[in-house]
């Protein structure tokens, strides 16, 4: 592979999509994203690594599931804010178990199973619990590591920038930029409450607080 990082455009936010395919059959198996540094491991150790915009981290692909993407060839796109990805997977794709994420079936399962079990509530606690345990086992190459090692400056300083940033996307007529920055903002909240030790029944008990009788 002699794809070279710095021809790759990548966005605003450090990012690039990559598109990726089965070698040899053309079969799209995902979309998702890299940053420099995934793209970086990705190159050096020949198996796919993206970055994880819900949980704001770096994740090789497989690291758990065994299901591993050996890469055959990176191709960047001729305005160079693209990639393809040509791999030979070593299991499904998809984490429902579907060889690919494009499957028709395993899209609608996932969509309605998530409607189902995941409320806002829900998903903010399993945030919180998933943010804790980055507080205290400080994995490497992880975003959320990344800023409690820098402390309380930085997870400030992010918080800031987001809330501007979503301010900005509330001017836009489109939802899905605002919904974007929103989740960005909640995100980086929740580490500042980590960071501080404020939980979040104590949130729930000063909001339940001011509700008028």
């Amino acid at each position: 592979m002699n794809l070279d990082p710095a021809q790759v455009k990548f966005d605003e936010r450090g990012l690039v999509p990559a598109i990726v395919q089965r070698a040899g059959t053309g079969e799209v198996l995902m979309l998702a994203y890299m940053n420099i540094e995934s793209l970086r491991r990705t190159l050096e150790t020949s198996e796919t690594w993206f970055w994880s915009r819900s949980r704001a981290e770096l994740w090789h692909k497989g690291a758990t599931s065994g299901n591993t993407q050996r890469v055959i060839e990176i191709r960047n796109d001729c305005d160079g804010d693209a990639l393809l990805v040509l791999v030979e997977p070593a299991g499904p794709a998809c984490h429902t178990g579907k060889p690919s994420c494009f499957d028709r079936d395993a899209a609608n399962e996932e969509i309605e199973a998530q409607v189902n079990r995941n409320d806002l509530g829900q998903v903010l606690t399993e945030l919180y619990q998933f943010i804790e345990s980055r507080r205290r086992e400080r994995p490497e190459g992880s975003y959320t590591t990344y800023l409690f090692e820098q402390g309380l400056d930085k997870i400030l300083k992010k918080l800031g920038e987001e809330a501007s940033e979503t301010i900005i996307a509330a001017k836009n007529e489109e939802q899905e930029p605002l919904v974007r920055e929103a989740a960005d903002l909640l995100y980086h909240l929740m580490v500042l409450l980590v960071d501080r030790g404020v939980r979040l029944d104590q949130l729930s008990a000063e909001l339940i607080s001011r509700r008028k009788p």
